[in-house]
């Protein structure tokens, strides 16, 4: 199965985890590539990739930089995402319980509006932690990639 990881960062973080994740899923046989959801279009999402979206949060549950104009395309987009399969993993900080993970949310919600269907669970980086990024998004990706096969 080709795995697209796309991300949508403000200071680079989303960046370092999806080329790590793509890193790993290359080393262990999967092929995959990596995109900023700035250089994406919405009709580019087909049911031949399995997609990874890696999103962090800015200001107050703002889309971070590199995911506004994607947003933007994306909620003009009006096409049939039925098939299309994806996995969501968001950065944030639970300390702003309001406003948590919620640039992959704005997300998510498009993605299951046009018809697409999200594998696995929700991944999550809370910044109060003490957990590095890409260590909790390496050790969430086998289990999404298990269901991803299963599906």
């Amino acid at each position: 199965m080709n795995t697209v990881v796309l991300y949508g960062t403000e200071s680079g973080n989303s960046e370092l985890i999806a080329q790590d994740l793509a890193d790993k899923l290359n080393a262990d046989g999967h092929s995959a590539e990596v995109f900023d959801l700035q250089d994406f279009e919405p009709e580019d999402l087909t049911p031949e990739n399995f997609y990874l979206v890696v999103c962090s949060t800015h200001g107050d549950g703002e889309l971070p930089n590199t995911a506004i104009d994607f947003h933007e395309r994306f909620t003009e987009f009006s096409g049939d995402l039925t098939g299309v399969k994806y996995a969501m993993f968001g950065l944030g900080d639970s300390f702003y319980e309001e406003t948590y993970s919620q640039g992959s949310e704005h997300l998510d919600r498009r993605f299951t509006e046009l018809g697409a269907t999200r594998i696995g669970e929700y991944g999550r980086h809370d910044a109060s932690s003490w957990d590095l990024p890409s260590d909790v998004a390496l050790e969430w990706l086998p289990t999404v990639m298990e269901a991803a096969d299963a599906a």
